[in-house]
This record gives C-alpha cells, sequence and structure tokens, in this order.
C-alpha cells in the first residue's frame, strides 16, 4: 500500500539514526501571495508523531486503513466509513502526497472508536463530537503542513485550504462554512460567541485563495 510521497520521505528520514528532526522549514507561498511559516520545534514535534502514526498505519495488524482513489477535490471527512477495526478514507486520485494526511485523518478516528483516543489524541483523549473533530483536523493539519514546509511536497487545494485557515485562526469558521449541517448546536453557540468572525473569514478566504470558501460555493 502506497502511502505517497510524504511518507516515504518520513519513513526514510525516521529509519536513519539520530534524533527525530527535520530540516528548516522553508516558507510556502501560494498564488495570492499568502505565505505560511512555521518554526522548527514546532515541526520536529509534528514529525515525531507523524512518524510513529505511520508506522503504526503500516505495521499494527489490528485494524486496516482502506484508501479508495477519488476524482476531484476531496476533502478528509468525505465518504469516511469507520467500522469496528478498518476504516476507509477517499484519497484524490493522481495527488500521491496527499494520500498519509488522509489516511492519518481516518486513523484518528478508528482508534477513537477502538478505544485508543488517549494514545493517539493526547491533547484531547476525552473529546467527542465537534471537539474531537476539531482535533483531528487540526493535527491533520499539521500533517500536511509538515510536508509543505519540510518535505516540499506540491499544493492541493482542499489541504492547503485546511492548513492555511488553521494557521490564520479560522480553523472553527473553516469547518462550520464547510460542513453547515452538522454539529448544528456547537455552530450556533460559536457564532453568537463570536460575531463577525465568519464574515471576517469569508474575505480572507477570497482574498487568500481568489474563491469562495468550501461550503459556499455554487458546486
Amino acid at each position: 500500500m502506497s502511502l505517497g510521497l510524504l511518507a516515504l520521505a518520513i519513513l526514510a528520514a525516521g529509519c536513519a539514526s539520530g534524533p527525530r528532526s527535520v530540516s528548516e522549514p522553508r516558507p510556502v507561498i501560494i498564488y495570492s501571495g499568502a505565505r505560511l511559516r512555521v518554526g522548527q520545534e514546532r515541526m520536529d514535534s509534528v514529525y515525531a508523531w507523524v512518524t510513529d502514526e505511520q508506522i503504526n498505519i503500516q505495521e499494527d495488524p489490528s485494524f486496516w486503513v482502506i484508501t479508495q482513489p477519488t476524482i476531484g477535490d476531496t476533502y478528509p471527512w468525505e465518504d469516511l466509513n469507520v467500522r469496528e477495526d478498518s476504516v476507509t478514507v477517499r484519497t484524490p486520485m493522481g495527488v500521491q502526497d496527499t494520500e498519509l494526511v488522509y489516511m492519518i485523518y481516518g486513523h484518528l478516528h478508528l482508534m477513537t472508536t477502538m478505544g485508543r483516543q488517549e494514545e493517539w489524541l493526547p491533547e484531547a483523549p476525552a473529546a467527542e463530537g465537534y471537539d474531537l473533530e476539531r482535533a483531528i483536523l487540526s493535527r491533520a493539519a499539521d500533517a500536511w503542513i509538515l510536508g509543505r514546509t519540510v518535505f516540499n511536497t506540491e499544493p492541493y487545494g482542499p489541504l492547503d485550504e485546511l492548513a492555511y485557515s488553521k494557521e490564520a485562526g479560522f480553523l472553527d469558521a473553516f469547518i462550520f462554512t464547510a460542513r453547515p449541517n452538522e454539529f448544528a448546536s456547537t455552530r450556533a453557540e460559536w457564532v453568537r460567541a463570536n460575531p463577525g468572525t465568519m464574515e471576517r473569514y469569508r474575505e480572507w478566504f477570497l482574498d487568500t485563495f481568489s474563491r469562495e470558501p468550501p461550503g459556499l460555493r455554487s458546486s
């Protein structure tokens, strides 16, 4: 099972001797001029858990992470299917660099189902509902940021949107806008507590990506 170029780079580095450390992250600039910069200490931490998770996905015989390639833009949560000891995730066909990130997203959901949430999400050991989904998407964003800033992975719209939104402080707005029919009560409470943030998020997204955010697009 291929995990993509990011996974291959991480596996090769993880098998090398010495401490788990990455090269200095480079700034990422997309076509709008928006920049993404992260520190090395943070990426060292992300690199450590991504490597652990990749090895677990590959070597743990107690579960199976299944990928189903799909055509066109796809977000990690689309058609997620979690069962007792397996999870199926949709992955963008022909964009190999993204595969590990989607598998990590599915793996974290499966670990929660299998009672291993504290092991793999120590920052959210008892989270559920929206809080759980936010914690998992935050990890997926960090995994993609690691690939983009350290391993020179190619840009991919849905994951770039997720990563940039998190770094700009708009992760909640991104999730609530992209998935308007989910987490209804949490969304309503958040909107009341953060007046004007949805509008600021939409303006920021248009400036950054030159299109409407997911959830507001006509097609």
